[in-house]
Parts: structure tokens; sequence; C-alpha cells
């Protein structure tokens, strides 16, 4: 019984339970959330943007010293002198390719453009060490179409992304790229590849592609400014539609042993993951990832709240910190180019009297047949 002045307890009806006496239906039982452990500060995207910054630096120094080294030949000695960085060959990876190849067949370094060669195998070692790290920790190009797309992020909210079924034959076409340069280089034999490194065209390539930016044409300006604009829409528009470097580093880095694995157990199912993925992978489904499309920037992993939910590991191993990744990608790097240096296989040996003669003159030379 309920006594005077005791508080009575109300109760709710739905209609439906006024006109036909029907019982309630229980509300729908919210899924349980997982109880985790959430993980410490996570300082990995302060180290790779350390790196990028680092390497962008770097790149402007090489550029802006081939720059006075080249206008002073084109003045006829009448401006400031400094060497001919080698490290300018690392925009010339064709040349690095044919270069392996002649060295490979000969067992001789070609005495033109031979940092290109040590570059090249430099990028490939850390691809394979630490996935596609040279796209994301490393070029300038992947560096700055991840500031133009994080830049459209802001300002517009969102980026596009194409539908499945155009973005797939769009990724491929930079294998079709690999595949004709690889195709080409291939079907070239030792005299071929020593007439090409020797050649007017093959000694001043470097030079070359600087008078390509110095000297840009309509069309050329109109394809760069098409790609830096699409960029601010499409996350690393280049880097996933157009690049032939990233396709082989890519299909390189499918042979690392080091993948991102996730592990259901303490996974929460937050999404995350996939969210912070530039290259738009679907980390939140994967028990391991093995796209080559992975550029191990382990942004997904910087992101991820839960302890030991998301790791970047070799197997079964223990989970390789972002400092540990820093370090093999400097290691190899610096290694390579201090082998090369003691090795005396760094500098290119053409004499000055031939680039006297041929960087003035650099346009006018065709490309070999």
């Amino acid at each position: 019984m309920v006594g005077p002045g005791a508080v009575q307890p109300v109760i709710f009806y739905r209609a439906a339970e006024l006109r036909g006496g029907a019982s309630a239906s229980p509300p729908p039982a919210r899924r349980a959330r997982k109880s985790f452990t959430r993980r410490g500060p996570d300082h990995t995207p302060f180290i790779r943007r350390s790196f990028q910054a680092a390497f962008i630096l770097l790149n402007l120094w090489i550029g802006a010293r081939f720059f006075v080294f080249v206008r002073y030949y084109e003045s006829g000695g009448q401006t400031a002198f400094v060497s001919r960085p080698p490290g300018v060959e690392g925009w010339l990876p064709i040349a690095g390719l044919m270069n392996l190849k002649y060295t490979l067949l000969t067992g001789t370094v070609p005495d033109v453009h031979p940092a290109a060669m040590f570059l090249l195998a430099a990028f490939v070692a850390i691809s394979f060490v630490a996935r596609k790290a040279f796209c994301s920790w490393l070029c300038p190009i992947g560096t700055l179409s991840e500031w133009m797309w994080q830049g459209g992020s802001e300002m517009f909210g969102r980026n596009v992304q194409a539908p499945r079924w155009l973005d797939i034959p769009l990724r491929g076409l930079k294998y079709l790229l690999l595949g004709f340069f690889g195709y080409a280089v291939a079907s070239m034999t030792v005299p071929d590849l020593h007439g090409f490194i020797t050649s007017p065209y093959g000694l001043v390539a470097d030079v070359k592609m600087l008078n390509f930016f110095r000297r840009i044409g309509t069309t050329g300006a109109i394809v760069i400014a098409v790609l830096l604009v699409g960029s601010v829409f499409v996350k690393n528009l280049w880097c996933r539609y157009l690049c032939p470097y990233g396709a082989l580093v890519g299909l390189v880095s499918l042979f690392s042993p080091a993948r991102i694995r996730r592990d259901a157990d303490a996974c929460i199912d937050c999404a995350k993951c996939a969210k912070a993925c530039p290259s738009l992978l679907p980390v939140d489904r994967l028990t391991t990832v093995k796209s080559a499309e992975c550029t191990g920037c382990l942004e997904c992993v910087a992101v991820c709240p839960a302890e030991g939910a998301l790791r970047l590991s070799a197997g079964r191993s223990r989970a390789i910190p972002a400092w540990a990744v820093a370090t093999a990608i400097a290691a190899i790097f610096l290694g390579v180019v201090g082998y090369a240096q003691l090795a005396g296989r760094w500098h290119s040996n053409v004499p000055d009297a031939v680039y006297r003669e041929l960087i003035p003159a650099a346009d006018s030379f065709a490309h070999p047949q």
C-alpha cells in the first residue's frame, strides 16, 4: 500500500498501449563499448615532418647551388662559381636506372651521373625496410602534395575522393608509366647505355631538367597548373595516379617484412585510422595492410587511441616505433651516400671544358633515338 503523502510513481504509456493494450517493446540495446587503455602522446607526426622539412631544405640548397653552377657556364665564367652538387642527380631516376643496369652488366660504375644510381638504390632500400617511406618521409614532391591537400581540406572542409570504378584504373596509370620507362631501359644493350650516358644529351640531362622549369612552355605550364590545383582537392593527386617512381618503390614495398597490423581484440572500431590514412586505405577493416599504396607514414598509428590496437611491425615482433623508422631511413640514406663518397663514385667525372661547351647549348640537344 501507498500511504498518504507518499510520492506516486509516474508511468508513461505509448499511444498504442492506451488504444489496444499492447505491451511496449523494450528499446534496442546499445552496443557495449570496449574498455581500453588509452595510448600516451604520440610524436610520430613531429618526427616525420622534421624529416620532410630537412629534405625540403636540402633540396632547396642543392637546387640553388646547381643554378649558380649552371649560370657560371652560361655566362662564360662571368658569375660566381660553385662546384656541381651531385645530389641534383636524385631528380634523374631514369639515369639512375640506366647506370644501375650498366653497372650490373659490366661491373663498372659509369663516370656520368653515378650519384643518380646510388640515390635510387638508397630509396629502393628504404622502401624495402620501411614500406614506401621515401614517398612520405623524404620526397619533396610528396611533401608538397601533402601540404596542398591538407590546405584544401582546411579551406573547403574536405577532399574529393574518386569513385572506386574510376580510382582503380587511374592508379594503374603510374604502373603503365613505370612499365614504359622500364621497358625502354631493359631493351637497351650495354653499347646503347654507354652511348646514351655519354651523349651530349646524357651529359647535361640535369641542365635540361633545370631549363624545362626555367623556360617552361605554355603546355607544360598548363599541365603543372592543373596538377597543382587538382592537388588541393584530391589527396596526393600526382603520387597516387601518375608517379612512376612511387610505383617502383610501391612494388618493392610489397616484399617488405614491415607492415601495419591491427589487433582486432584491442581495436575499439573508432575508424580514426582509416580517416587519417592519406592513401585512403580501410585500415580499420584490415588485419594486415599489404597494399602497395601504403606509404609508411604512420599517421594511422599516431591517431589510434587504443594501446596495442595498431602497430608497425615485422611479423609477430614488437611494434616498431617512429624513432626506429627514422633511424633506419637516416642510416640507409647516409650510409649509401657515405659509401659512394668514400669509394670515389659520388661525383660525375666530366671535364670543365666539356661543361663550357655543352651547358650554354643544352637546349639544342635532342633526346638520342
